[in-house]
């Protein structure tokens, strides 16, 4: 068996079902960022352990998780408050754990968009690190996410999860967007200023995950990023066959891309013009970060 966390942040109208599909484990356990919407409430309901820790950032987040809240089992899960636990993937991790032959899986995302499956445009299949040996992994801080560092070998499982990506409303995924755009921002400065292409890992990487990390750390560099985007996703991959939910993720990552771009300007802008800064810029004496990645 392992157990199973579950982030959340206002998420009254997930939170229900993702707690029901995560049930499969007899240790479910809620880490609330402090909501402000009956998301607690709701996950109380359940016979489950719910903790309430105030939000720093995504990395932090979950390496507060990881250290302070001990599951009952050696194998953990993270569920976010719109993805699911699947029968199928359930068992097939509960195989991984007894294996033992890594100390840590990466599982494939479906996005859900639309009432469908957006299968091309979102670069599908696209891996997160979901299953794994606690004390083995922990979390750094990249852009507005996280990227996971490990100490031991990883693999890939089969099955995978859903993700209701705009579950809550288009309303809130630009407002959601709207604010990860800043933090993109600082991490596309710290990228270009401090990082590099690794072509090897482009071109030659073993995994789904080193290719696509390496092509966001290239794509920064990329002139018109913001349309490149848009017909990489949906020509390139095949968005145009995503029907009308494919074309609208798709021009709705171009915008978010551009976004992203013109708060980097203005973070530059304001540097040069001696305005204040955001305080993830104004506390660090450099932007650095040694972990390409792909949002």
């Amino acid at each position: 068996m392992f157990s199973i966390y579950i982030l959340t942040y206002n998420e009254e109208l997930d939170i229900a079902a993702c707690i029901e599909s995560a049930s499969l484990s007899d240790d479910v356990i809620v880490v609330d960022s402090c909501s402000g919407d009956r998301t607690v409430a709701i996950a109380q309901s359940y016979p489950i352990r719910v903790v309430e820790h105030a939000f720093e950032s995504h990395g932090k987040q979950r390496t507060w998780m990881l250290e302070n809240i001990p599951p009952k089992y050696e194998w953990v899960y993270i569920l976010e408050a719109d993805e699911r636990m699947t029968p199928e993937l359930f068992q097939e991790c509960l195989q991984a754990t007894q294996q033992e032959q890594h100390i840590g899986y990466y599982v494939a995302e479906r996005v859900m968009f639309m009432g469908r499956w957006i299968r091309r445009s979102t670069q599908y299949p696209r891996y997160q690190l979901r299953l794994f040996q606690r004390g083995k992994v922990w979390f750094a801080d990249y852009g507005h996410t996280e990227r996971e560092v490990v100490n031991g070998t990883t693999g890939f499982l089969q099955e995978t999860y859903p993700h209701f990506t705009c579950s809550k409303g288009l309303s809130r995924w630009i407002d959601k967007h709207n604010r990860y755009s800043t933090d993109e921002a600082i991490e596309t400065l710290n990228q270009l200023q401090y990082g590099t292409v690794n072509w090897r890992k482009l071109i030659f990487g073993a995994t789904e995950v080193e290719r696509r990390r390496a092509l966001k750390d290239l794509s920064l560099r990329v002139p018109l990023r913001p349309v490149v985007r848009f017909f990489y996703m949906y020509l390139l991959l095949g968005g145009c066959l995503d029907g009308r939910a494919g074309f609208t993720w798709c021009v709705l990552q171009a915008f978010y891309e551009y976004l992203i771009l013109l708060k980097a300007w203005e973070l530059q802008y304001n540097q040069t013009q001696s305005r204040p800064v955001p305080s993830a810029i104004a506390e660090s004496p450099q932007l650095n970060s040694t972990d390409p990645g792909i949002a």
